[in-house]
Formats: structure tokens, C-alpha cells, sequence
């Protein structure tokens, strides 16, 4: 955290909480850390995606845990935020071409400023782990997309008109590392995967590269710091800022388009709507404006 200077004394912390290990272990350590300092200013948010037989156990963990280390909680929906649940995306989804995680990571990111941004944070932190930033790396350079490899750099940046910043505290240790740490300390978390997970080459990707680790023990190490001087390079760029974002025409968000990822989704899925009560492009972005404005 001091290396990336991701954290200030007057900050206010929500952690990104799921209910699996990373983010229980991050949990864990951030309290440890606020409560050596006196600090009282944090808080968990947990995203409900509306995954049947999935995200109900992780949601009564999370309650547990928080309850038992003295933390308050926020939690938030899909379906409150953006008028429709995740089982309900994969049904009206035009096709398998629109993955899960693609849909997924766009709400999940925007329903986790909206709660940070309701609870008064200015700091969201999440435990993305040094696989997790290999494997965006390699999928933002498969799929083209140079400009986000940029985004993904460690520094934090300020963005959005109430000055939030995302911190990633445990980008720098490996997967496994974390597991042992929860298992040592009894962090109870959920083991079961997320079923839409292996539409996602992340899964490809989190193969590939601890084959390679088994084989060329230190290789994923060595790939993290070639992609961080990679991703800071771009960062400093015109095309890597997030400063030159423009707003979303219909949220009114920031967004590198006139119109934002979200609100591209929202119109995708509107448009396979039915009679079965599923939502209308009308509901649903008047919806997530109606947030953002009061926000």
C-alpha cells in the first residue's frame, strides 16, 4: 500500500467484498491495520448479482464475518441498481458472444462506486491479486484493447466528479499466497465458483499461466513487473488517461464513449426483452441515471 501510496490518513475505505477468500483475507488485514491506527472509517460493500444457488451463500458469509469482526456492511443489487438480475442478462443476452464476465465486471464495477459513493468513500479497495492483473493484462492485449492496459497500472487515480480512487492492496502477491493466508487465519469463505465463470478466457488464461509457474518457478513475477512497466507507460500517455474521458449522453457518468459500457449493455439486453416481465430500455436507464443523480 505505501508503495503506490494507496492509502491516506483522512481516507474513508469501502472494501469490495465478496465473500471468497481474497477479498475476506483483504478484509481481514484492513481492520487489523485501522484498528492498530485507531481508524474506524471502513466499510464493506457486497454486490448481490442475482445468481440463483450461488450468491445467497456467499451473502450470508459475509454478513457472518463482518458481524463477527466489527465492520459495517453495504450491500447492493443488480436489480436495485440496474433493474435486472444477472440470470436474468444471460437469458436476454443476444448471444454467447456477450460473455458473463463481460456483463458481470461492467455492473459490478459501477454497483461498487454507487455503494462507495452512498456511503461517503472516497477509496474503493478490492483484492485483485498478482493473477488477476497478469490475466486482465492478456486479455486487454488479446482483445486489442491497448488504451485500458494503462487503467490497470497499481498507482490509484482519481476519477468521477466525487473524486473516488480504486486501490488493489494485494496486486503484488500471488493467489495461493493468499489462500494459505486464510486458511491460517480461519477466514471462513465460500469455495464454490461461480457457474457463468468458464465462458471467460480468464479461466484459460489462470491455467496457462500456472502451468508455467510449475514449470519456471518466479516466471509470473517476472511477467507482473514487465506488464506494470508496460501499463505505466501507457498510463502516462494521452490514449491511457482516464483524464480524457468524456461523459455518458445517457447517465451522464464518466466514460471513454458518448455513451458508457453500462449503459451499452442495458440497451443490448433491452432489446431481447419479452412479455415475461423482464425490462425495458426505458426502466432500466432511467433507473441507473436516477442512481447516478442521486448519488
Amino acid at each position: 500500500m505505501q508503495k503506490f501510496s494507496m492509502l491516506g490518513h483522512k481516507d474513508k475505505v469501502a472494501v469490495g467484498v465478496s465473500g471468497g477468500k481474497d477479498s475476506l483475507a483483504l478484509l481481514y488485514v484492513l481492520k487489523k491495520f485501522f484498528m492498530e491506527h485507531n481508524r474506524t472509517d471502513l466499510v464493506a460493500i457486497t454486490i448481490d448479482e442475482g445468481i440463483s444457488n450461488y450468491r445467497d451463500e456467499s451473502l450470508q458469509i459475509v454478513k457472518d464475518f463482518c458481524s463477527y469482526i466489527k465492520v459495517e456492511t453495504k450491500i447492493s443489487s443488480y436489480k436495485e441498481l440496474f433493474g435486472l438480475e444477472m440470470d436474468q442478462a444471460m437469458i436476454q443476452r443476444p448471444s454467447e458472444k456477450m460473455t458473463s464476465c463481460s456483463v458481470c465486471g461492467t455492473f459490478r464495477r459501477r454497483a461498487m462506486d454507487m455503494a462507495a459513493e452512498s456511503i461517503g468513500a472516497n477509496v474503493v479497495a478490492t483484492a485483485h491479486n498478482l493473477d488477476d492483473q497478469l490475466q486482465t493484462f492478456m486479455i486487454n492485449v488479446l482483445s486489442g484493447d491497448t488504451e485500458r492496459i494503462g487503467w490497470i497500472y497499481p498507482e490509484p487515480v482519481q476519477y468521477g466528479p466525487n473524486g473516488l480512487k480504486k486501490v488493489k492492496p494485494f496486486v503484488e502477491i500471488y493467489e495461493h499466497e493468499i489462500v494459505f493466508y486464510a486458511v491460517l487465519r480461519e477466514i471462513p469463505f465460500q469455495s464454490e465458483e461461480c457457474p457463468y465463470m468458464h465462458e471467460s478466457i480468464r479461466t484459460n488464461l489462470r491455467v496457462f499461466f500456472n502451468n508455467l509457474e510449475s514449470a519456471h518457478a518466479g516466471i509470473k513475477y517476472n511477467a507482473y513487473n514487465s506488464m506494470s512497466k508496460i501499463s505505466k507507460i501507457l498510463k502516462t500517455s494521452s490514449s491511457g488517461s482516464i483524464s480524457n474521458s468524456k461523459r455518458c449522453s445517457i447517465c451522464g457518468r464518466i466514460s471513454t464513449n458518448s455513451i458508457c459500457s453500462v449503459c451499452k449493455s442495458l440497451q443490448v439486453l433491452s432489446k431481447n426483452t419479452n412479455s415475461d416481465g423482464y425490462i425495458t430500455i426505458t426502466g432500466a436507464l432511467s433507473n441507473s441515471s436516477k442512481n447516478d443523480r442521486q448519488i
